[in-house]
């Protein structure tokens, strides 16, 4: 399968094709009819990817050991996706979109990147959502046919490295890299005693951070801001693994502590995955995915498209789309969280698109608690920029979504 950086012809066939009734009437929440939903969804917890967690001269500690191999969704990881897809079941068949029982075959799709976690926590999220039914779960047979989730991974040639780090770059304060390293000392010098790297050598506080344009891909970060991400983000997975504290970051890290130095991870993701045209090019695959199955000639009731944190900071940018989950900084993307878009109507049949976040806790996943169909679960529908406030029930009329949906140069 080609790379493609633009929608397709399917996709300009969606935006295009009228939806019944116009867009324009009011209509009171209670009302709406839960027609569709689409997910884009975070895998569940892993180990690190690699054995090196950070490289050589940041820490000489040995990391825990984890119950499956590297980059793997562990059972624990399984479990807490489960329970997300029971607490989803009751929310959306609560409100008519499913009937008791297994739903109806094309009723539910499930789709996922090639990686075998992302295929897992498919799999783990419909057990929780249609115990004991039938689970097909589509995904492409490695990297050079993940067009969906890994469209940028092989450097596309249309793809404009310089323009993306341009686009990067621009988000920098004053003093680019330089002066966002520096508003990070603190959390540098906790991550640094974490690591048992010695202060003030260690390369945390005395090597600059500098964003790298590639050829073809989006920029990268190196230096202390990007081993900020890596390494906090392991933390975390450590304790959403539900490891005792005296082995989260070797009993040198408390969970508000994790907190604080999970600012790295949204950092990251606000350089290389949310600005405009890198956006642009990343998330137009999954945003095909979102229309098409959103528009009439799909019979599914709802989608999930697994993926990976780094798919849904895309779409976010894509469509400038911001949360922040208790526990969690800003834009964070929590193991099992998604990303999600509702398709409602009226009685007179004029539709509307309201965009959300769902996600657990950081205490709920790592003690798998269950999370029912209320309040317990974090649910938060969000504005969409240049479509009024989606929170309330019509303000995104689904041609004003195509249009935003459109695609981008």
């Amino acid at each position: 399968m080609k790379h493609s950086l633009l929608l397709s012809a399917a996709l300009l066939a969606a935006c295009a094709a009228p939806a019944p009734g116009a867009d324009a009437s009011p209509a009171a929440p209670g009302s709406l009819k839960l027609e569709k939903v689409v997910m884009l969804m975070r895998h569940g917890v892993r180990p690190p990817t690699k054995a090196a967690v950070v490289p050589p001269g940041y820490s000489a500690e040995t990391w825990p050991d984890w119950p499956v191999d590297f980059g793997l969704l562990t059972p624990h990881g399984a479990a807490g996706v489960k329970l997300l897809g029971e607490s989803d079941r009751l929310a959306f068949g609560g409100r008519g979109l499913f009937p008791e029982g297994c739903p109806a075959a094309g009723t539910i799709v499930l789709k996922a990147s090639y990686k075998e976690r992302t295929i897992a926590t498919a799999q783990s999220w419909a057990a929780g959502f249609m115990p004991g039914c039938a689970t097909d779960v589509a995904h492409p047979a490695g990297p050079d046919d993940d067009a969906i989730f890994h469209g940028l991974d092989g450097g596309p040639a249309s793809f404009d490295g310089k323009r993306a780090f341009d686009a990067a770059l621009a988000q920098a304060p004053e003093g680019g890299l330089t002066a966002e390293t520096a508003r990070h000392r603190g959390e540098l010098t906790l991550l640094a005693k974490v690591l048992n790297c010695a202060l003030p050598a260690c390369p945390l506080i005395a090597e600059p951070s500098r964003l790298v344009a590639q050829p073809h891909d989006r920029p990268e970060i190196e230096g202390p801001l990007d081993i900020g991400s890596t390494a906090s983000q392991t933390l975390v997975l450590e304790y959403l693994e539900g490891k005792p504290m005296a082995e989260v970051g070797w009993g040198r890290v408390s969970r508000a502590e994790i907190e604080q130095l999970l600012r790295f991870h949204p950092l990251k993701f606000r350089y290389s995955n949310r600005p405009g045209y890198i956006a642009a090019a990343a998330a137009a695959p999954i945003v095909h995915e979102i229309v098409t199955a959103l528009g009439d000639r799909s019979p599914a009731r709802l989608t999930l498209l697994a993926g990976h944190d780094t798919n849904v900071a895309d779409l976010g940018g894509f469509f400038d789309l911001h949360w922040q989950v208790p526990s969690y900084p800003a834009d964070e993307v929590p193991p099992g969280s998604a990303l999600g878009f509702e398709l409602v109507s009226n009685a007179k049949g004029d539709r509307y698109v309201r965009a959300f976040y769902r996600a657990q806790t950081m205490d709920q996943l790592r003690n798998l608690e269950p999370l029912g169909s209320g309040d317990a679960l974090f649910r938060r529908y969000l504005p969409i920029p240049g479509c009024g406030n989606s929170v309330e029930a019509t303000a995104c009329g689904w041609s004003d979504f195509a249009r935003l949906a459109a695609p981008r140069g």
